[in-house]
C-alpha cells in the first residue's frame, strides 16, 4: 500500500502501450459494435472498424472470419469480443515477434538501419545502443546519414548518453566510405556491434535506395556477410503508406527487422498486423515516446490486448 504523499510508481511499458493505442482502441469502437448477437450486420461493422484501424482489408476479412467462427448468431458480451479478438490478433502476430539476436562470433556484428525521415530512425539507434551496452556490449555507432547535420549530431548526442563511441564525418561527405572506415575502426577497436544511421531522403526514391545498396556492397567487401542485420523504422501514424515503404526497402537491402515507433496516440496501431500479415518480416521493438525505456521488444499478445482495449 503506497503511503500519504508518495509519489505513484511509474506506469509500466504495458500501461504506456496501452495508453498509447488507446486511439486505435477507440477506432474499433467495440462498445457500439456489440449489440445481442454476433450477426451479419455487427460482424460487418467489425470488418470496417479493423480496416479503419489500418488492418487492411484482407486481414480485416479474414480475422472477422476467425471471430464468426462457431460464435454466429450467439450472445457475445463487449468483453469477450475483445478477447476474443485479442486472440485473433495475437495469432498473426506471434511468427513476427521476434528478438533481435547478437551473433556474437561475427565482429563486429553490424546493423544497418534505414528508414524515411522523420520515423524517429536515429533515436532508435541511440535507444539500441545504449540497451546494448547496458547489456556489456562494445558498441560504435555510424553517422551514415551525412546528408543531414541535425542526424550527425543527434547521433552524438545518444552516443555520449549510451557511452559508445560515434563515427562522423563532415555533412554531405560520402556516406559509403564512412561506413567503411567505421567498420574499420570496429573491427580494429574490438567492438561487438556496429550499428549505422543511414539517410531517410535524397532527391528521389532512386537515389535513396542506390545510396543503401552502395553501402552494403562496401560492406561486404570487409565481411561477405555484412551487414549482419538490416531494421526498418516505420512511423506508425503513417498507416498504410508503411506497406509501401516496406515494399521499397526491402525490394533494395534484404530486410531482417522492422522497428515500429510513435505508437502513443496514433489510430492506426493496426498497421503492425498488415505488415505482419503481408510481409512475415520479424518485428523486433516498438516505441512509445521518447526516452530510452519507451522502446522495448515486441511482444505479441500485450500488443493485440492493447490494440483491443482487452486489458
Amino acid at each position: 500500500m503506497r503511503q500519504f504523499g508518495e509519489a505513484p510508481p511509474p506506469p509500466t511499458f504495458f500501461e504506456r502501450l496501452k495508453a498509447g493505442l488507446a486511439k486505435s482502441a477507440g477506432v474499433l469502437g467495440l462498445d457500439a459494435i456489440v449489440k445481442k448477437k454476433l450477426d451479419d450486420v455487427s460482424l460487418a461493422e467489425l470488418e470496417e472498424a479493423l480496416i479503419r484501424a489500418d488492418l487492411g482489408a484482407a486481414q480485416a476479412k479474414a480475422i472477422t472470419e476467425q471471430v464468426a467462427k462457431g460464435r454466429y448468431d450467439e450472445d457475445v458480451a463487449t468483453y469477450d469480443l475483445r478477447r476474443v479478438l485479442a486472440g485473433q490478433i495475437a495469432e498473426v502476430l506471434k511468427p513476427v515477434a521476434k528478438p533481435l539476436i547478437i551473433d556474437g562470433a561475427k565482429k563486429p556484428f553490424v546493423i544497418l538501419v534505414a528508414g524515411v525521415n522523420g520515423t524517429g530512425k536515429t533515436t532508435t539507434i541511440g535507444k539500441i545502443a545504449a540497451k546494448l551496452v547496458r547489456e556489456g556490449a562494445k558498441v560504435v555507432l555510424a553517422a551514415g546519414d551525412t546528408f543531414r547535420a541535425a542526424a550527425i549530431e543527434q547521433l552524438e548526442i545518444w552516443g555520449k548518453r549510451a557511452g559508445a563511441e560515434v563515427v562522423v564525418r563532415p555533412p554531405g561527405s560520402d556516406a559509403a566510405g564512412l561506413c567503411f572506415d567505421a567498420y574499420t575502426r570496429a573491427r580494429q577497436a574490438g567492438v561487438d556491434v556496429l550499428l549505422i544511421d543511414t539517410a531517410g531522403r535524397l532527391q528521389n526514391k532512386a537515389g535513396l535506395m542506390a545510396e543503401l545498396e552502395k553501402i552494403a556492397r562496401v560492406l561486404r567487401k570487409q565481411d561477405p556477410d555484412a551487414p549482419h542485420a538490416t531494421l526498418l523504422v516505420l512511423d506508425a501514424t503513417t498507416g498504410q503508406n508503411a506497406v509501401a515503404q516496406v515494399e521499397a526497402f526491402a525490394a533494395s537491402v534484404p530486410l531482417t527487422g522492422l522497428v515500429m515507433t510513435k505508437l502513443d496516440g496514433t489510430a492506426k496501431g493496426g498497421i503492425l498486423v498488415a505488415l505482419a500479415a503481408r510481409f512475415g518480416v520479424p518485428i523486433h521493438f516498438i516505441g512509445v515516446g521518447e526516452r530510452e525505456e519507451d522502446l522495448q521488444p515486441f511482444e505479441a499478445e500485450a500488443f493485440a490486448k492493447a490494440l483491443t482495449g482487452a486489458a
